[in-house]
């Protein structure tokens, strides 16, 4: 199925690069993607493994609407993947505001009317996954009355918001300085991003993990049982989880210097994000 799907995203692509020699409109080519997409997700017919998709669907419903229900092991799985992906829900935005403003289906009438006007839609869309699963450990601090591990880890979801905001509030008053540095959401959003990456990146490497055990014995660093033949699997994914949770610093720092693009980082970030 992944392999159809990869198949199908390429031909949309090569259709989009290709629509003045095919006669097809290139924004067509993203609708139809988008458009096959939910037909195959919400085809009620008993078939294109039917139990899986309406499966995942109960489990997506749970999840956009908690805390109103129970928080099962694949609500707080699946919704801990949306974390990881948040650009998707940037992207699917744009795309909903492109194709209400555009008029053309050959040419961008405005690139930036849909990441300016709807600004103020970003943020809260930006703090969506992080809210699915703030959202779910309020759930289990209520059934279970055990304050640790789910008020803490509410918290550590709870610190992306203040990413989101401080980045917004930074991104809005920016025509006023000449300078990132000379604006002072700037380091507001700097200091909640690496208390963000910091709690975060603690809580995989202590709690999701169980590493740096004070029992570990011969496993330096790790843990008592280990699955890995190696330790350095390990070692290589507490060095890289670190990485990736601070990927952002590195973003911000070519991006400001000149030397990349942002939506380039982006695009670069986003699947290591996914890998991670």
């Amino acid at each position: 199925m992944a392999s159809v799907f990869g198949l199908v995203w390429s031909l949309s692509i090569l259709g989009f690069l290709y629509s003045e020699t095919l006669g097809i409109p290139p924004f067509v080519q993203p609708m139809l993607l988008y458009i096959l997409l939910a037909l195959f997700l919400f085809n009620p017919t008993k078939t294109l493994r039917y139990e899986a998709r309406f499966w995942a669907l109960r489990v997506l419903g749970r999840i956009f609407c908690a805390p109103f229900f129970y928080v099962g092991f694949a609500d707080f799985w699946l919704a801990d993947q949306l974390n990881s992906l948040h650009t998707v829900f940037l992207d699917f935005q744009y795309f909903v505001c492109f194709y209400v403003q555009n008029s053309s289906w050959t040419t961008v009438t405005d690139a930036e009317t849909c990441i300016m006007r709807e600004l103020s839609m970003r943020p809260f869309v930006a703090c969506l996954p992080a809210w699915f699963r703030f959202a779910q450990c309020l759930r289990r601090y209520r059934d279970t009355k055990e304050a640790f591990p789910h008020l803490m880890n509410a918290a550590k979801y709870a610190t992306s918001f203040f990413v989101v905001i401080f980045s917004y509030l930074h991104l809005t008053n920016a025509k006023y300085y000449v300078l990132s540095t000379e604006n002072p959401y700037f380091y507001l959003w700097i200091t909640a991003s690496i208390m963000s990456s910091c709690f975060t990146y603690t809580w995989d490497i202590k709690l999701d993990w169980g590493l740096f055990d004070s029992n570990a014995g011969e496993n330096k660093f790790l843990r008592e049982e280990i699955v890995y033949s190696s330790p350095y699997y390990y070692y290589f994914a507490i060095i890289e989880d670190f990485i990736l949770r601070f990927g952002w610093a590195f973003s911000l720092s070519l991006t400001e210097m000149g030397y990349v693009h942002a939506d380039l980082m982006v695009s670069i970030i986003a699947p290591l994000e996914v890998f991670r």
